[in-house]
């Protein structure tokens, strides 16, 4: 297979290797575990910060308040990872529906699926005469065919097998360790209402430092995104402690 360059001419395959290996891209390709790692963490450091925050606006004891931190840890983090392996779970199986569904396609109505092929690269300004070669040549090719309907008509990517498993120990794993950022202090200070002072300065650094880096790999203004997060973390707190307080009175 030759490859037209800009000029028109071809190039072999063998220059086509050596450009693609000379030109080395810098993407970021680990969305997903990122994503899996800013759902654990952002939960994590909020819903725990809020908890012990109420709980010591209730004068609650630091060891009442680190048990029962320790206890929403424990079981947000299988909600969380369960909900996470669920997901993915769902949507390898919606590709898999998919994947049956347009193999049939293929099979009991190729000239139809022939001319989507068609109307795709149309879409891309590609001309009728340029277009059918890559047709007849996908036509040939079941599985490459496959491949390319499933990508380019329906937009899905194939998932990985182990990305279930993979995405629910991620969100756990994530969650317990954000999670016990607020209630280390309760570890050390007897007193909640001292437990909480350091609490918050801990958790709030915290939620900076994650906010920051959540910009910074999704693409986001950093320093915005580490005030939104921390912002988000202490409201929580505050109108838990401000709750508890008010109830109590």
């Amino acid at each position: 297979m030759y490859m037209a360059n800009e000029e028109g001419r071809t190039l072999d395959p063998e220059k086509q290797r050596l450009l693609i290996t000379q030109h080395k891209e810098k993407h970021f390709t680990a969305g997903e575990i990122v994503r899996d790692i800013i759902i654990g963490v952002s939960d994590g450091l909020t819903v725990p910060f809020a908890l012990a925050a109420g709980l010591s606006g209730a004068n609650a004891t630091s060891s009442i308040v680190l048990t029962a931190g320790i206890a929403e840890v424990a079981a947000g983090a299988i909600s969380m990872g369960l909900g996470g392996y669920l997901a993915a779970k769902s949507e390898a199986d919606h590709y898999s529906r998919e994947l049956r569904r347009e193999q049939e396609e293929i099979i009991a109505v190729p000239e139809t699926e022939a001319a989507e092929v068609a109307e795709i690269l149309a879409e891309y300004g590609i001309e009728p005469h340029e277009y059918a070669p890559v047709v007849n040549a996908l036509r040939r090719k079941p599985q490459a065919w496959l491949d390319f309907m499933m990508k380019f008509e329906l937009g899905l990517e194939k998932p990985d097998p182990k990305r279930a498993l993979q995405s629910a120990i991620t969100i756990a794993v994530a969650y317990i360790l954000g999670g016990l950022v607020p209630l280390i202090p309760y570890m050390f200070f007897p007193r909640a209402a001292d437990a909480v002072v350091a609490s918050v300065v801990l958790t709030l650094a915290a939620l900076l430092i994650f906010g920051y880096a959540k910009g910074y790999f999704t693409g986001n203004r950093p320093f915005l995104s580490a005030v939104q997060t921390a912002l988000i973390g202490a409201i929580a707190s505050a109108a838990a402690f401000g709750m508890a307080k008010a109830i109590q009175h």
